[in-house]
């Protein structure tokens, strides 16, 4: 263990090769091409810092959703009028299908800057251009391509990390790190944000004796109103690679396929048996055999995924969220204190791609099927028959709803359509995918961001 956190620090620092954003890492990152491998990634794995790649801009980005407190920048939606954009109620707007953003310089700038253009950073702000979008549970981040951070949305509770003056914000606020930003994770109560250095920054609600301790992980229970560096993964020498905030637990995966977990220990969110709440991140014991390269989380459960194809689960089964299965019914009490193996029709089966939402969760396979399972409607993993038409090769899951990305690009919805978020310029529900049509034909979609209740996704030229 290194003592002084200031050098370690400086040291870790000064390995770093930062280029111009984005910022991938191997098979962790959400923001990786659908198609990256696990095997490539596992032949990754190392204590070394993340690496660093280059790619161009995205061609287009388009939002859908409920816009609630600017989660949606609905002044940048093109052709947006209030009969095509959907419905409106007080601050929230619903927009029922895709529409594409503004990305023009002069549209983008003002939108993050207004009158104070070039003044949040960086030497040449005409440059500006947005590499990705993040949906969290109540606000949105958006990252440029030299790795600044804007985000807006709700900080009732400090998630959004702009300060403890500010409830919340329609207007971009930027986020001051000394390294870019390859990730953020915007949860209900508190967020993190990843930098392309592997270290972790998080802020917002510390817990309580009530709620759970230490989901911030800073090895306290105190609230942190902007982004705070958890120190004690440089102690450890440890590189994050992939983070998950849900309702008062966080889990980190590290570059050497690490799994961590923090926070409450309720409903057995940390996979270590006991329901004591931990305030710094600590092992998942049973995963410490496992080469993990994936994983994800909802309000109370976490799911990994390893090298050879099979997934993990454990936390809170209420509503069969964990694919484990519930013998005759649902139990407001159900749980999994230790990670426990999906397997029902995962088993035998590879799973190269997972998602979880609020309360439900999604795999795709390597011969390209989409299971889901949760919600109350399937307590065990349920092949999606109606996509076996074509190739699934990621999936993304919010509340209550999944995406689905083929093969060519495309992208399917399913689920509860009331805040808009299928975009298939519709609220009602639907039990099965269906093909989302307002994105171009000339376009195929790159990458999508779920949050709870609205969706961002890039696309890129045929």
């Amino acid at each position: 263990m290194i003592a002084n956190r200031t050098a370690a620090l400086a040291f870790r620092r000064s390995r770093q090769t930062v280029t111009n954003a984005p910022h991938y890492y191997r098979s962790y990152s959400l923001t990786a091409p659908a198609t990256t491998s696990s095997s490539a990634a596992a032949s990754d794995a190392s204590s070394s810092p993340p690496r660093v790649q280059s790619s161009k801009p995205p061609k287009n980005v388009y939002m859908w959703g409920t816009s609630k407190k600017g989660t949606i920048p609905t002044n940048l939606l093109q052709e947006a009028t209030e009969s095509s954009a959907g419905m409106f109620s007080g601050d929230e707007k619903i927009v029922d299908h895709p529409m594409r953003l503004d990305l023009e310089k002069g549209a983008l700038n003002g939108y993050l800057f207004g009158e104070d253009k070039g003044k949040s950073g960086g030497d040449d702000d005409d440059d500006v251009c947005l590499e990705k979008v993040y949906c969290g549970a109540s606000g949105t981040a958006i990252v440029l391509g030299d790795g600044r951070c804007f985000v807006v949305g709700s900080n009732k509770n400090g998630e959004l990390g702009i300060g403890s003056a500010k409830k919340d914000t329609s207007k971009p606020i930027h986020l001051p790190l000394p390294d870019p930003v390859a990730k953020a994770s915007l949860g209900p109560n508190f967020s993190a944000l990843l930098t392309t250095t592997g270290d972790l920054y998080t802020f917002g609600y510390g817990g309580s004796r009530l709620n759970g301790m230490g989901c911030l992980g800073q090895g306290n229970t105190d609230s942190h109103p902007t982004p705070t560096l958890v120190n004690s993964l440089i102690e450890d020498g440890c590189y994050a690679a992939d983070v998950h905030c849900g309702e008062y637990s966080m889990t980190v995966l590290t570059t050497e396929g690490e799994v961590l977990t923090c926070g409450s220990g309720a409903y057995g969110r940390l996979g270590n048996l006991e329901t004591i709440d931990q305030l710094y991140l600590e092992p998942v014991e049973l995963m410490g055999a496992e080469d993990v390269t994936q994983i994800a989380g909802g309000f109370a459960f976490s799911l990994a995924l390893n090298s050879g194809g099979i997934i993990h689960a454990w936390g809170r089964n209420n509503e069969g969220q964990l694919g484990t299965g519930m013998g005759l019914g649902a139990d407001m009490y159900a749980m999994e204190s230790l990670p426990r193996e999906i397997e029902g029709n995962l088993q035998g089966r590879n799973v190269t791609r997972i998602a979880a939402g609020h309360s439900h969760a999604a795999a795709v396979t390597s011969d390209g099927a989409l299971f889901t399972w949760g919600m109350n409607d399937t307590h065990e993993p349920k092949l999606q028959t109606t996509l076996l038409h074509t190739k699934i090769v990621d999936v993304a899951c919010g509340q209550n709803y999944t995406l689905a990305l083929d093969e060519e690009g495309r992208l399917y919805s399913m689920g509860k359509g009331k805040t808009g978020v299928l975009g298939l310029a519709s609220t009602k529900v639907s039990n099965q995918p269906i093909l989302i049509e307002g994105i171009p034909e000339g376009e195929k979609v790159a990458s999508m961001s779920c949050g709870w209740a609205h969706v961002a996704c890039t696309t890129e030229l045929k």
